[in-house]
This record gives C-alpha cells, sequence and structure tokens, in this order.
C-alpha cells in the first residue's frame, strides 16, 4: 500500500503584513492567492478559463505520472494532429441489471412507479488489492439501500452475503446518523474507497436524504458524511448543510484536499458549487462554498424532433473526479433535458451524457471535446436509452485499458412497467491505457515534430505510450539553447509502455534537475504519453484512477523485492 505524501512545494507571499504559505503543485503550477477562487461567474455562458494553459510554468516537472497530451500544457511547438477519442461501450452490455426482490421492486417511500433499478448515482468503484477484487457499491432498487457487488473482471459480478441488512445490503433502507426522525424519500449515494485510511475510516461515505412529507411534497434536502470500516462500523452523520440533492466528493491527491461537488440550482440551471478540506469529516461544513461551474455555450442542446421534449438548455447534472498520472479527470454530466415533468408524463428517461474534463490543479477544467464521451442510445428498448451515470472513482485499470462502468435507464422494468427511473441496469466502456487524445501523423503525411516546454525531472529511463507500427518514432533531449544532448534509437509497433533506448548512453540521468526540452520525431502514428522514471520497468509514479489488479494502491510505483 502506498501512504500519502506530499506533492506540493511552498512559497511565501504576503498579505497584510502577514506571510502565508500560497502552493506551488508537484507539476510547478503556482495557486493564485485566493483558494479556491472566487472569481467563478456563475451567469456565464462562457467556458471555464484555465489559468496554468495561459500562463503555463517557466519550467514544468514531470517526476509524477505519465505526461498526457490533453492540452497544449507540455507543447512548445509541433505540427502534430491532436485527436481525442470516445469510449467503446463493451458489447456484453449491460453487465449488471436488476435481479433480487429488492431491485426490481418499486421504490417504497417515494416515486412509487420507479421500478427495476441498480442505481450508481454516483455510486463507487473501484479494486481491493486486499480482497483482490473489484467493489460496486449501488442502491439496490430506485430510493434503495447501499448495497455492494463484487467482481474479479468487471464482466462478472456476484452479490456476495454480508450478513449486515440482509444479502448483499450494507445498510437498511431508511437509516439516519443525525439523531432526526424525518420521512425520508431514499438516498442519493457517494462512496470512496480510501486505501490510505485507516481500517474504522476506510470507506467514505455522502448520503442525501430527501424529506418528503405524506402529501409527497419535497420540503428540503439533507447530506451527511460518514466515515466506515465498510461493514458494521459506521460514523454518526456530519450534516453539511445547504445543498440540492446529487452532490458527491473526490480525492484529489496532489493537493491532499477531499473535494465537494455541490449541486445547487443558479441562473444557468443545475450547477456545480466547491468546497474542500484535508479531512474528509470536517469537510461536512459547506458554508464558504465557491460557486464552481456549469454547462456552457459549447454545451449543444438535443437536436427538437429527435428525443421527446427535446432543444432545452443543457445543465450540469453532475461531476466527479478522479486521479489519472499526472491530472484529474473530471466527468461533466451534461443534463440535455427534457424537463423532468415531461419524462415523468411519457415514462420514458430524461437524457444525460458524459462528457470530460481535464484539470491540472483540481478545480479549473479544460473541456476541449464535445462530442460526448459515453452518450445514451435514444433508442426506445435499449438498456441505456437516457440518464447516464458515472460512478465515484470514474474508471479502473485494467491491463491495457480504463474500464469506465456507467448506468443506464431503459425506462421499461422486466414486467412491461414503465417510468423515468426505471429499468437502469450497469454497463462498461473501455479505452486505452492514456488514450484520452493523441498527437498523430497520418498516412502520407510529412513527418510530424513535437517539442516540449522545458522540463525537469529526477529519473533516467524515457518511455512512452505510441502506436507506430507502420511508422517510426525516435526522441532527442535538448538544453535550454537547442542543442542536442542525447538522442533516442528508433522505435516502432504498438505498445502502451515502451521503453526508448539512447544511441550512446544508458539513460539521461545526467540531465536530471537542469531545464531541457524534449523533441519527439513521429513518421506515422499515434503519440499518446510519455514520461521519464528512475524505474527501468518503467514504473511513472502517477496515480491509477480507482486502481486495478496489477497494483497495491492507487499509484504506480515500484514496490519492494
Amino acid at each position: 500500500m502506498v501512504m500519502r505524501s506530499a506533492l506540493l512545494l511552498s512559497i511565501s507571499f504576503t498579505v497584510v503584513g502577514q506571510a502565508v504559505a500560497a502552493e506551488k503543485l508537484y507539476n510547478n503550477i503556482e495557486l493564485p492567492d485566493v483558494w479556491p477562487p472566487r472569481n467563478m461567474d456563475a451567469r456565464s455562458p462562457e467556458p471555464m478559463q484555465v489559468p496554468y494553459l495561459r500562463h503555463p510554468p517557466q519550467v514544468i516537472a514531470i517526476d509524477v505520472g505519465r505526461q498526457l497530451f490533453v492540452d497544449d500544457f507540455l507543447v512548445e511547438s509541433t505540427n502534430l494532429k491532436r485527436t481525442f477519442h470516445t469510449a467503446k461501450k463493451y458489447e456484453g452490455n449491460p453487465v449488471f441489471k436488476p435481479e433480487t426482490l429488492r431491485e426490481l421492486a418499486a421504490s417504497s417511500e417515494w416515486e412509487k412507479d420507479q421500478e427495476a433499478m441498480t442505481f450508481l448515482g454516483q455510486g463507487g468503484v473501484f479494486y481491493d488489492p486486499a480482497e483482490k477484487h473489484f467493489k460496486m457499491y449501488y442502491n439496490a432498487g430506485w430510493r434503495g439501500p447501499l448495497a455492494l457487488a463484487t467482481s474479479t473482471d468487471m464482466h462478472r459480478w456476484q452479490r456476495p452475503e454480508l450478513g449486515l441488512a440482509g444479502g448483499n445490503t450494507l445498510l437498511p433502507n431508511g437509516l439516519r446518523w443525525t439523531g432526526a426522525a424525518l420521512t425520508t424519500g431514499g438516498a442519493d449515494n457517494s462512496v470512496w474507497f480510501d486505501l490510505d485510511a485507516k481500517p474504522e475510516e476506510r470507506v467514505k461515505y455522502m448520503t442525501c436524504w430527501t424529506q418528503v412529507p405524506k402529501d409527497q411534497r419535497v420540503t428540503g434536502v439533507t447530506h451527511t458524511l460518514h466515515v466506515s470500516d465498510g461493514a458494521k462500523k459506521w460514523s454518526d452523520g456530519a450534516p453539511t448543510g445547504h445543498a440540492d440533492d446529487y452532490c458527491s466528493f473526490f480525492y484529489n491527491p496532489f493537493r491532499q484536499k477531499w473535494c465537494y461537488s455541490i449541486k445547487r440550482g443558479g441562473p444557468r440551471g443545475r450547477s456545480r458549487w466547491y468546497s474542500e478540506n484535508s479531512d474528509f469529516m470536517r469537510g461536512a461544513d459547506w458554508s464558504a462554498a465557491v460557486y464552481w461551474t456549469n454547462a456552457d455555450r459549447l454545451d449543444a442542446p438535443e437536436p427538437e424532433g429527435r428525443y421527446p421534449g427535446a432543444g432545452e438548455t443543457p445543465q450540469l447534472y453532475g461531476l466527479n473526479a478522479v486521479a489519472y498520472e499526472s491530472l484529474m479527470v473530471g466527468v461533466h454530466y451534461i443534463h440535455r433535458g427534457p424537463k423532468n415533468e415531461i419524462c415523468d408524463r411519457g415514462k420514458f428517461p430524461k437524457l444525460i451524457d458524459l462528457e470530460l474534463g481535464f484539470s491540472r490543479d483540481g478545480f479549473h477544467w479544460d473541456r476541449p471535446d464535445r462530442r460526448g464521451f459515453i452518450v445514451g442510445s435514444r433508442t426506445e428498448g435499449s438498456w441505456d436509452r437516457g440518464y447516464l451515470q458515472s460512478t465515484t472513482g470514474v474508471f479502473v485499470v485494467l491491463g491495457d485499458q480504463l474500464i469506465f462502468p456507467y448506468m443506464g435507464a431503459s425506462g421499461i422494468a422486466p414486467n412491461g412497467n414503465r417510468g423515468m427511473y426505471t429499468g437502469g441496469s450497469v454497463g462498461l466502456a473501455t479505452l486505452r491505457r492514456d488514450g484520452f487524445a493523441s498527437m498523430d501523423v497520418e498516412s502520407g503525411n510529412e513527418a510530424g515534430v513535437l517539442t516540449t516546454r522545458p522540463v525537469s525531472f529526477q529519473g533516467g529511463q524515457l518511455f512512452v505510450n505510441a502506436a507506430t507500427e507502420k511508422g517510426e518514432l525516435w526522441a532527442e533531449l535538448l538544453d535550454e539553447t537547442g542543442k542536442v544532448l542525447a538522442v533516442s534509437r528508433k522505435t516502432s509497433g504498438d505498445s502502451t509502455k515502451q521503453k526508448l533506448d539512447w544511441v550512446d548512453r544508458e539513460d539521461v540521468l545526467a540531465f536530471a534537475s537542469k531545464p531541457v526540452r524534449l523533441r519527439f520525431h513521429l513518421t506515422q502514428g499515434r503519440l499518446y504519453a510519455f514520461w521519464i522514471t528512475p524505474d527501468a520497468d518503467g514504473a511513472s509514479n502517477g496515480y491509477l484512477g480507482a486502481g486495478g489488479p496489477e497494483y497495491q494502491g492507487v499509484r504506480d510505483v515500484v514496490l519492494a523485492r
């Protein structure tokens, strides 16, 4: 297990005569004086501005993780073409669907016509290296209790008998820990499996309780935070304060902060506010939360005539995130309509598509591709017609692929009954490791070149993730004046972890800690990522989403031999 270690440096500045510590991140991004930023405009339709892309560090440290080309942060000049890639849905979907009486039953307290649901929303999917299987936390039924399913391969899932609240249920439906006896309408759950925590705090849990008296009118929403051993021991709840339903949280290991993705209405409809804390339970105080982000003018509405009630202005329904290699990957849930009342009358699911954003400071999101990373089919009878949901943890690493579990809704139960929140199952979508974006040379084009900005490193072994079966790739190391310090041998093939050997030296350790540039040459193919590491086997020292079977934690580090 890899324990948390600080990945930030400190510099000093003076505010009202006092020297306080400002953060410089591991990659040399310097955070602004006021953090989290309080200058976001909830009324603006414009995409979020990303300061570190406009003013990147003079020298970028690349010691943590594979370096991905999802933006121009690392790129000084290039004639390569950047291509963004979307996930591929697994042909055997869905891999998990309602089967138990509890999952198939209609809601017992609220929205009673909704049934046949295995609801992620956001749930959580993580790999447990101690038990050697994946864990999926989900709601068993619409407004149902928190339950657990396990799998060794992400394709075949079991419902273990837990001996807690019946079957694979972790908590009885309707259980509260705030001490108040309220009539409730079920829960939206967000779960994080924290490998670095003490055993009794390994499961971090946020639940949302909607207060629904007998007249069925929603009178309020309450969120509480809990920690648990994942079984019998659950802490008392820490109430968070004002928010709408469907909030979530994630961990930013680059800053060692728990970050709370808070749903509130705004001028552009469903939007997100942000709060952070080093201590998960103390983070329950959302009184100082700042406005964060919403759907913007680049989020296209559903074309009229394509789906009943289409044409609504998109809204941001949810935002989950996870650390992967050297950055944060955020899933933006883009709500394209229709309005709830239209879906409820028509008994079909509303449309939510999953789109990606990338952040190198954990707050500002660059969203360069708006095609939809995983989208609903819109097809009557399809298991994922609409209402797509990602999960806390976002994705796992399985071999050379990233696996994204997601939920979709058909609107139809096995018995033929219909409902807006009916017929929810879980499927998978896959992506090449590091495959969010590639820098490409297409067939027939002239050879491509990409030169990085000045970077610094401590290792000596250069690795790439590249597909060059019909071409060649090699690299040069340059000093600040452009003088060539080292040249690699040419390589061909398709590998997510390919070591580049050097012509006249074993490694480039002699240039560690010095500002240098890398210049990549590509005759044909795709370059996805590069990294420099002390490890001859290519461990990147980066993060691994929600983990995977080849690792003992959520970080790609050299294990003791």
